[in-house]
């Protein structure tokens, strides 16, 4: 129905194809080496530092007086022991890539690593959010 006729707006004809593959063009754009990849020196240093300021911040909140007392406090140490733990096993394993020289480029890794990073940031902003509205509720 919204289809447009060739009159109106005249099509060309495609370029005759080759039989040389390196003449080809590819049918979408390939980006092979982007930093911070899974199974580069950069997602490896990404994964590490990940790790490194969730260590800190475990601690920091861990080493607090009331710590026990506030129950949306102890959900937030909670979320910063799963961030510590994903970002150090993603850092095994981007160090295990890096030793065999393996590429985790791959769609079903990189898909895994998506997700998992969306759910535990999905996970530390939900705990935040409560966190923050029982600060609200205590001084208030």
């Amino acid at each position: 129905m919204f289809a447009s006729r060739p009159a109106v707006h005249p099509v060309e004809a495609p370029p005759p194809a080759t039989t040389d593959p390196a003449e080809q063009q590819p049918r979408g754009v390939l980006m092979k080496d982007l930093p911070g990849m899974p199974g580069t020196a950069g997602g490896l240093g990404l994964r590490l530092a990940q790790f490194v300021f969730a260590a800190v911040a475990l601690a920091v909140m861990a080493s607090t007086n009331d710590f026990p007392s506030v129950t949306s406090f102890c959900f937030l140490v909670a979320a910063a022991i799963l961030q510590c733990l994903w970002s150090f096993s993603l850092a095994i394993v981007d160090i295990y890539a890096l030793l065999v020289k393996r590429c985790l480029r791959n769609r079903r890794a990189v898909c895994l690593f998506a997700i998992g990073d969306g759910a535990r940031s999905g996970h530390v902003l939900d705990v935040s959010y409560h966190l923050s509205g029982s600060r609200v509720e205590m001084h208030s």
